[in-house]
């Protein structure tokens, strides 16, 4: 979908913590966004409308997937017909003029003090509430063997993960230090990191199609078998009781998709079964 004053102003919209009803948030966008949670949706009634799912994230998530850094200077640039063609290429990062990436690494979060090392030199993941810790330099980050990694697929997961540790303790059991992995910005940094060490990594995600395949192509074919993907003991009934629409949308994509992975045969059957699937926010407590 190419840049417009139109696009840019709906994204700044978002971004300034509006909801905008969801028949004016049409295009390959803002389905994408749909689909990694990075906007969430709000039922009013019969009506449906979409708010940002953390304002953080949401920067991120444009600045390394669609290289734009400033909503404001590109709207302004945008809305100037004769604005030099240099000037629209330093600001809009339009990338049929150049292409380059400053922003690389990917954020963490703990529920326990976590102690890594970061360029050498010691650092404690322990973010207070409301924040995170985001990673810039990963390739000289390292953290103890017996952590147990756990990557979020959806922003407003990450954000509330202390309202989902009881699913961990089904999985993982008490004592084990978790830390916690965003999968925005969505760069290919987590996944390098990632092959680098040789920590336990579990995948929390949708219970759908779309979920299924992230946690295959993006992590199970990585990883091997350090990789699981996280799911929960109920997962049928919340299916059984999940949401059509997504299912029929993701279904032409996915409908040939196998599982790679022997141990979700079971979740993907279930999933083809009720075609429903499930989103991982209904889990926060």
């Amino acid at each position: 979908m190419k840049k417009t004053a139109a696009l840019i102003e709906k994204l700044i919209r978002l971004a300034n913590g509006e909801s905008l009803p969801a028949r004016s948030l049409k295009g390959d966008w803002f389905e994408q966004m749909r689909i990694d949670g990075v906007v969430v949706a709000e039922t009013h009634g019969s009506r449906k409308s979409f708010r940002v799912a953390s304002k953080q994230l949401f920067h991120h998530y444009l600045e390394s997937k669609f290289d734009i850094r400033d909503l404001e200077a590109v709207y302004d640039v945008l809305c100037q017909e004769d604005t030099d063609r240099a000037l629209q290429v330093n600001i809009t990062g339009d990338s049929k003029y150049v292409q380059h990436r400053t922003f690389t690494g990917f954020l963490v979060n703990s529920c326990q003090p976590i102690n890594a090392l970061l360029n050498g030199q010691p650092i404690t993941i322990f973010p207070d509430d409301g924040s995170y810790i985001f990673i810039t330099d990963y390739q000289s980050f390292s953290i103890p063997n017996d952590v147990v990694v756990v990557g979020i697929e959806n922003a407003e997961n990450f954000r509330q993960i202390k309202h989902q540790l009881y699913l961990l303790d089904e999985q993982v059991g008490n004592g084990k230090k978790l830390l916690f992995v965003s999968r925005y910005p969505q760069n290919g940094d987590l996944q390098r990191w990632l092959k680098s060490i040789s920590n336990q990594y579990i995948h929390f995600g949708d219970l759908d199609l779309a979920g299924v395949a992230i946690y295959q192509n993006e992590f199970y074919r990585h990883l091997g078998e350090r990789a699981s993907f996280l799911i929960p003991a109920d997962y049928e009934t919340r299916i059984a009781n999940g949401n059509a629409e997504r299912y029929n949308v993701q279904l032409p994509q996915y409908a040939k998709m196998k599982a790679e992975d022997i141990r979700i045969a079971n979740l993907l059957a279930c999933i083809h079964k009720y075609h429903r699937g499930y989103d991982q926010e209904g889990y926060i407590l």
